[in-house]
């Protein structure tokens, strides 16, 4: 008998290959590419927000200030929306939104902070958008190389996931 006539064994989970059955049901996770568009839109959103603050203001041309609005605007989208809504405008639009972990419809305040607390890292002076690129990397390859299309910065918050619907 030939090791083709063998039906496949389960991996370490039970599932073929020994990947863990998807922790939220049937629900397709957000890919990278739909995630970078729906980031870039909200990146847009926030910017225009933060060019209109720091112009009433009259900081445009601190640099510190400008990296903070930048940072801590984006932070503060991000989480205000994800823990209201389960979505950010740009994942709306694209038809995804964010799951807390074990499928819960939103992600906690905690859990959201800790999932976006990279955004943070460009108000750090002078190497803060290096950073913050590096951060925007290793999370684009952790999505990639997950099978549930979960992130670095998922498994930290303790299994957030973004999902189409």
């Amino acid at each position: 008998m030939t090791t083709g006539d063998y039906p496949p064994q389960p991996g370490p989970y039970g599932q073929p290959g020994g990947y863990p059955p998807p922790p939220f049901g049937h629900q397709e996770p957000g890919g990278l590419g739909l995630r970078f568009f729906a980031r870039l839109i909200d990146g847009v959103i926030v910017g225009i927000v933060g060019f209109f603050l720091a112009f009433f203001l009259d900081v445009l041309t601190n640099i510190w200030v400008t990296g903070l609005f930048s940072g801590l605007l984006m932070f503060i989208y991000f989480v205000a929306f994800e823990v209201a809504q389960g979505w950010t405008p740009g994942k709306k639009l694209l038809g995804m939104r964010v799951l807390g972990p074990g499928g819960a419809p939103r992600p906690t305040a905690k859990q959201s902070a800790i999932r976006n607390a990279f955004t943070l890292l460009s108000i750090v002076p002078y190497v803060g958008g290096l950073l913050a690129f590096i951060a925007y990397i290793v999370i684009a390859v952790t999505i990639s190389g997950s099978p549930t299309k979960q992130g670095k910065h998922d498994e930290l918050a303790g299994g957030t996931q973004v999902i189409k619907g």
